[in-house]
């Protein structure tokens, strides 16, 4: 097959297998574009899932919906160790530009406010010490500007969706790793999504994060459940992985044998991100149409070798001694659970009781390397008492590498 025409290749092709049954997703969001476009009452969305579902594109994908309905957007990724008042201001003056708003008065107003916002990240710092977002006009003084976090964050999307009411659109903000904003940050984000809410301005937030994101939110605000539509992205069903593995190579001219798509589905899991990275190798190295099952197997190891770098390595690598003792205690209990005869999957949760015991350690001495690991998102809290790996397959790398 020819590598340079490769419909598998990131970013190749008009239907990336990180796209693939999220028909449904799509189609809703459409809908509460136009519900909230038109003044219906409608709630902002959450996504949630394991790391390699294709959160990521997805969100691209409901930004691009929001573009096309002609809204003004803005995106940006949460970090652990960054305040939300920059990438937010910069996310909104993206989104206040993209309004094609007339210029006057009103539009200078809201960019004076987004950057007396964004400059309340420095207080007491010398004019020419401040960051600069990039806008022109004068910052708005008593607006947004109060240093509460909470108070700050609702004038200011207040100001945003008013101006897009003016002209009939709406705002869209899209935050990626949404579990990572600081506490402050989401007890803002859910009182701002509350006053939208209640005053029917055009302005939805959308953010995509790990299974324990809904958690985060309801532990700021106990009312968050009421504030969010959400939405669990998994792994894809044997149906949707078969499509999202004979749409891209139907683009051009070449077909999956039967075989061959049963042997991809057991190599995957279903993973989006793991269909992606098997179903390149396996293009680059089939000589012809129908790819085969020996042509599945033949690049396996291929496929295993780019993962075991760029997504399982890259990630175990952040890892200190500590941490990664702490992973394979993990990776060890879960071949461990066996059910039906089977291994269980590595992404079904272990006690830390148990890995505590396994590792002949007291429960309080792994405290720190699991609240580490929580915090670079390689683990995560489902519920109380045990966590889980946030990578697929994370359990079998380790095992087999470790």
């Amino acid at each position: 097959m020819d590598p340079i025409r490769n419909p598998y290749a990131p970013g190749a092709g008009q239907r990336p297998p990180e796209l693939a049954g999220r028909d449904e997703q799509l189609d809703r969001f459409r809908v509460v574009l136009e519900r909230i476009q038109r003044g219906r009452p409608e709630r902002s969305m959450v996504l949630t899932g394991l790391r390699g579902v294709g959160k990521t594109v997805l969100l691209n994908a409901l930004r691009g919906a929001a573009v096309r309905s002609r809204w003004g957007t803005g995106k940006y990724e949460a970090r652990p160790e960054q305040g939300m008042r920059r990438p937010m201001a910069a996310a909104l003056h993206v989104a206040v530009r993209e309004l094609g708003h007339p210029q006057g008065d009103e539009v200078d107003h809201v960019l004076g406010v987004i950057k007396a916002f964004a400059q309340k990240d420095q207080p007491g710092a010398k004019l020419r010490d401040r960051w600069n977002p990039g806008i022109e006009v004068a910052a708005v003084t008593g607006r947004a500007d109060s240093g509460d976090m909470e108070i700050d964050l609702v004038e200011l999307l207040s100001d945003v969706g008013g101006l897009a009411a003016d002209v009939g659109k709406g705002v869209g903000v899209f935050i990626d790793e949404m579990q990572d904003l600081q506490p402050d940050d989401v007890s803002a984000i859910c009182a701002a999504c509350h006053e939208l809410s209640q005053s029917a301005l055009p302005v939805i937030v959308v953010g995509a994060g790990l299974p324990h994101l809904p958690a985060v939110l309801s532990a700021s605000k106990s009312y968050s459940e009421r504030l969010f539509r959400y939405t669990r992205i998994d792994r894809l069903s044997r149906e949707q992985a078969e499509r999202a593995l004979q749409l891209p190579a139907e683009d051009e001219d070449a077909t999956w044998s039967p075989e061959a798509l049963a042997a991809m589905y057991a190599a995957t899991g279903g993973y989006p991100y793991f269909l992606q990275a098997y179903g390149k190798e396996v293009w680059d190295l089939a000589p012809q149409s129908p790819i085969t099952a020996e042509d599945v197997r033949v690049a396996g190891p291929e496929a295993e070798a780019e993962l075991a770098v760029g997504f399982f390595g890259s990630r175990y690598e952040r890892a200190t001694p500590g941490e990664r003792e702490y992973l394979r205690a993990m990776a060890d209990l879960a071949a461990q659970r066996v059910e039906t005869g089977e291994e269980v999957d590595e992404i079904e949760s272990v006690a830390t009781a148990d890995i505590a015991s396994h590792l002949g350690r007291k429960p309080q001495s792994l405290s720190p390397p699991r609240d580490a690991l929580l915090k670079k998102g390689l683990i995560y809290s489902g519920e109380r008492g045990r966590i889980a790996f946030t990578v697929p397959h994370f359990g079998r790398y380790l095992r087999e590498n470790t």
